[in-house]
């Protein structure tokens, strides 16, 4: 009894002290503060992500709308969190096993390895709440009258005209999504998203029922042994990604802790993502306490061009504005299917996973040196084995998977040297002839092939204000590649640290060196030469009020191809967000400045747009760019949101090329959003 409140006071004095430092930071703050780092991450990756994030924002929204009980949560359920390591994970774990029920979130403090940031961002995803035992699945009753509804429309109105309305798009220049989510804590999820893309018809042929693109989905988790039964449209994720992942990944300009893939699971596809999701039914089953079953079959009609009966290639955009787009429209079909059975005790686990998968007309993409060994034909599988251990500090995560042709494997080891130093050795090998479609993880480019590399990060705080993350990437490609006409070599370079001088100021520092071997343009592969790339970005933030946030970024690229000139690029952008903790009122300015030589120096530039939009333009040319972002929610039932964006170029009179031209140096459109809560 003494010592139970001995360990309540001690909670009472951390939750004081970390109130305190958290310089009077509410949920939103919290939420909004991750959001920027991984826009940030983004910006960084170089366009090396290659996958809208749109799923990713939702969950993060939902997990936020409706926080865990900490008292009840299960591995899986903080596997889903990025910013927890394996080790902080088996210490929240142990920590209620020998002390029992934590009586507020902020009792955090006292598991060991936990710092205040992860504590931060834990507190608005979770909430300590009394467990209550032997709670049975939910009633249908249960179900009609505490679940959670919601339905968000949006409308972008473009100010322009670009040249594809002429003769070309057949549909309005209007883009338009409907989405309708129902959740029921962490149980039971269902929805639909409808989407009409800008140029895209609407109630008119070829979309007589109205929208181009639907979406539904129906999840249901932790009904007994049933763990996960998905209908509809879903995604998922199993081993490291050499076989089947939808996961959003943010490459190798994330924190080591983001490195590890973690977890075997099925979720729902809730976004108005058009491609990276199967539809159908999946199913995982526990066979006993550590074995896990899971069973998947998806069968979708997809858009690419077929000639005389095979398909040539393969179109991933989802829009159809133009006859050729909408001929091309679902014209083959993807018979998925497969299975993974895992096996995970304390400290390891283990786990298959096999797939089978047929396309309905044979997949013979137009033959280029670089891309002979592609994936062709119409019936493939691939099968991995996934494994990871923990071993007091060092923790080993792998898979070794096979194809038609070729293997692929994936092997890591981290080193946890305290609470504040990381590091971590990663090999990956993908052979020159691997097929697998679904596969994705970590790679220089965007298919899971062709690859040879060897990965070194360290992750530091030697600080309390100070936090750094340092790695190189050595990288050999065993065949030739886009642009690259031979076999050849890479060497990637990172470094980044944040400072916090003061409880209201943070300034990030990033800078990546990139050398690797090019094709030099208009010489068909005949003069192969080095590049050089560096790329700079300093962003300073400060908080001068609770309700004011102040943010400054810089950003400086140069390009250089052996025996060729310097290539540059720049952009400034200062943003002013305005917030009232007791007011439903938001606000958003934000404006740039760019000069960019060339694509190889392109900027990225990330906004916050509307919910759930992942939205981060990049730029080139010279011009000015400012956008304006408007909140307010009327009550605890309706929201409104408003963004509008501003482009300005000082070196063109037209802006893009083909059906996508304008006829104007300047580009301005608006995103509005409408959620209501039922």
């Amino acid at each position: 009894m003494k010592k139970t409140l001995l360990r309540r006071l001690i909670s009472l004095a951390g939750l004081l002290f970390i109130t305190n430092i958290a310089y009077s930071q509410n949920q939103n703050d919290t939420i909004y503060q991750y959001g920027d780092e991984i826009q940030q991450l983004f910006e960084n990756s170089e366009g090396e992500t290659n996958k809208n994030y749109d799923d990713e924002i939702i969950e993060l929204h939902e997990r936020f709308a409706e926080p865990l009980n900490i008292n009840t949560v299960t591995k899986e359920q903080l596997q889903q969190f990025p910013f927890l390591s394996d080790l902080q994970i088996e210490h929240i774990l142990s920590y209620f096993y020998l002390h029992g029920e934590m009586k507020t979130i902020y009792e955090l403090q006292l598991v060991e390895d936990m710092d205040i940031q992860t504590i931060r961002y834990l507190s608005a995803f979770f909430k300590a709440l009394p467990v209550v035992h032997n709670k049975s699945f939910p009633t249908l009753e249960e179900l009609y009258k505490k679940g959670r509804s919601e339905v968000f429309s949006r409308v972008d109105i473009p100010f322009y005209r670009s040249a594809g309305y002429v003769d070309k798009y057949r549909g309005t220049p209007y883009y338009h999504s409907l989405r309708y989510a129902y959740r029921y804590h962490d149980n039971v999820f269902a929805g639909f998203s409808a989407e009409k893309d800008m140029g895209e018809t609407f109630f008119a042929s070829p979309n007589k029922k109205g929208y181009d693109s639907y979406s539904i989905y129906f999840l249901v988790k932790d009904a007994g042994p049933l763990k996960t039964l998905a209908v509809g449209d879903y995604r998922l994720s199993f081993g490291q990604g050499l076989v089947v992942s939808n996961d959003f990944l943010m490459g190798k300009t994330a924190y080591i802790t983001t490195l590890n893939r973690r977890g075997n699971n099925i979720y729902k596809h809730s976004s108005t993502d058009e491609q990276h999701f199967f539809r159908g039914v999946a199913a995982s089953i526990a066979l006993n306490k550590n074995l896990l079953l899971s069973t998947f079959f998806s069968y979708r009609l997809l858009d690419g061009t077929v000639n005389e009966g095979k398909l040539t290639s393969i179109h991933s955009s989802g829009l159809h504005r133009s006859q050729k787009e909408i001929d091309d429209r679902n014209s083959f079909g993807l018979l998925f299917m497969g299975s993974n059975i895992n096996y995970s005790a304390d400290k390891w686990q283990v786990g298959t996973t096999g797939i089978y998968y047929h396309f309905n007309h044979p997949y013979a993409p137009t033959q280029r040196k670089y891309n002979r060994y592609a994936l062709q034909g119409s019936s493939f599988y691939n099968i991995g084995i996934d494994y990871s251990y923990r071993f007091k500090k060092f923790s080993i995560v792998g898979e070794e998977a096979i194809g038609k042709h070729g293997v692929a494997t994936t092997n890591r080891i981290r080193y946890n040297l305290s609470q504040d130093y990381n590091i971590i050795l990663f090999h990956r090998y993908y052979a020159h002839n691997y097929w697998a479609y679904f596969a994705h993880t970590l790679s220089e480019s965007s298919t899971v092939q062709n690859e040879n590399g060897w990965f070194l990060a360290i992750d530091a705080k030697p600080w309390h204000k100070l936090s750094c993350f340092a790695a190189i990437d050595l990288i050999s490609f065993p065949w030739c590649r886009y642009r690259v006409s031979k076999p050849s070599r890479a060497i990637d370079g990172i470094f980044r640290c944040s400072y916090y001088p003061r409880k209201t100021d943070q300034m990030d520092f990033f800078y990546r060196y990139k050398h690797k071997e090019r094709d030099v343009s208009n010489t068909k592969g005949a003069d192969i030469r080095p590049t050089y790339q560096h790329s700079f970005r300093y962003k300073y933030s400060y908080l001068p009020t609770p309700a004011v946030r102040l943010s400054t970024v810089a950003d400086y690229r140069l390009f250089r191809q052996q025996g060729f000139s310097t290539e540059k690029g720049y952009q400034l952008t200062g943003s002013v967000a305005y917030s009232l903790r007791d007011k439903p009122l938001q606000c958003i300015l934000q404006g740039s400045y760019f000069n960019v030589d060339s694509y190889d120096t392109k900027v990225y530039i990330a906004e916050r747009s509307v919910l759930y939009n992942s939205y981060i333009p990049s730029f080139q040319g010279t011009g000015i760019h400012l956008s304006f972002r408007f909140q307010y929610k009327l009550n605890t039932r309706w929201l409104f949101i408003t963004h509008c964006g501003h482009t300005r170029y000082y070196n063109q009179e037209s802006i893009g090329t083909g059906a996508d031209k304008i006829d104007s140096s300047f580009r301005t459109d608006m995103k509005i959003q409408v959620k209501y809560r039922i």
